[in-house]
């Protein structure tokens, strides 16, 4: 009895570290963000009071009235649109490119692709002085493209490297039967291994895009004109503004986070199935 107890005891004790991380991990990751959401519903009087006191009563004025301004939506839609751009690019030219190193034996080929992998190390920050002055020397400084298509250069090594094993794990013979059937390659690719990749895309694609709606440097670089800020940018202009109103902040910014967590919540089950298909391949 007292073997077999031993290995209860220690399975047990190993699902009660596991559970423990597990709601740590869940706290410091969902308090935070229900703090600044709840923040929204109270008065800066009440905050100030205590900060982390429920609300009473609950105030729904900071929410209606950033609703109803237009800086809200105009930050929207302009982050929308850049957002749009960079995925856009990012999955049309990443898939093309995965394509082509998945598909096609040349010379240079794993140099190519790894050269794709070493750009998952490289950070915008560090390319922040020379691309603004490729920016501005291309005329693209107050324009979405001067944001999206830098956006869709640092997603495309991520999306190269899910895709790839994606498209490399499709038979050959499956190709050499579309051939017989007449398809030529570009055929294939598109009536073929798109669809079968559409797993992968939508990952891509869902990375891509709250990829590009947080950043928050390069629109910084891009932007002056407070009509073209993003939302990240609009959050904190709004805290520059209204720096005494803490309920008010609280409530643009719990807005500001609402499209990003609901992809990520509608999308999750394609984000693992893509990343899970990527490493498999």
């Amino acid at each position: 009895m007292a073997a077999l107890a031993a290995p209860v005891a220690r399975r047990r004790a190993r699902l009660a570290v596991t559970y423990t991380t597990a709601l740590a991990i869940v706290a410091i990751t969902v308090v935070p963000l229900l703090f600044v959401v709840v923040g929204g519903f109270r008065t800066s009087a009440q905050i100030n009071e205590s900060a982390t006191a429920l609300p009473g009563p609950w105030v729904l004025g900071n929410y209606t009235a950033i609703l109803r301004s237009g800086a809200f939506w105009r930050f929207l839609l302009n982050s929308a649109v850049i957002a749009a751009i960079a995925t856009g690019l990012a999955v049309g030219l990443g898939a093309m490119a995965a394509f082509a190193l998945s598909r096609y034996q040349f010379r240079g080929r794993e140099a190519i692709y790894t050269l794709f992998t070493i750009g998952l190390l490289f950070p915008l920050a560090v390319a922040s002085l020379p691309l603004y002055l490729q920016l501005r020397h291309l005329g693209l400084l107050e324009s979405p493209l001067g944001v999206g298509l830098p956006e869709a250069a640092f997603s495309l090594p991520i999306t190269i490297v899910i895709l790839r094993p994606f498209m490399r794990a499709v038979p050959g013979e499956l190709e050499d039967a579309a051939v017989v059937d007449g398809a030529t390659r570009l055929g294939f690719f598109w009536r073929i291994l798109l669809p079968l990749s559409r797993p992968a895309l939508s990952t891509v694609a869902i990375l891509a895009f709250v990829t590009s709606w947080n950043h928050y440097l390069l629109p910084l670089l891009v932007f002056n004109d407070s009509n073209h800020f993003t939302l990240p940018l609009g959050v904190a202009t709004f805290q520059s503004q209204y720096s005494q109103d803490v309920a008010r902040i609280f409530a643009f910014t719990a807005l500001s986070m609402v499209p990003s967590l609901v992809v990520f919540v509608f999308a999750e089950r394609q984000i693992v199935g893509g990343l899970s298909g990527a490493v498999k391949g």
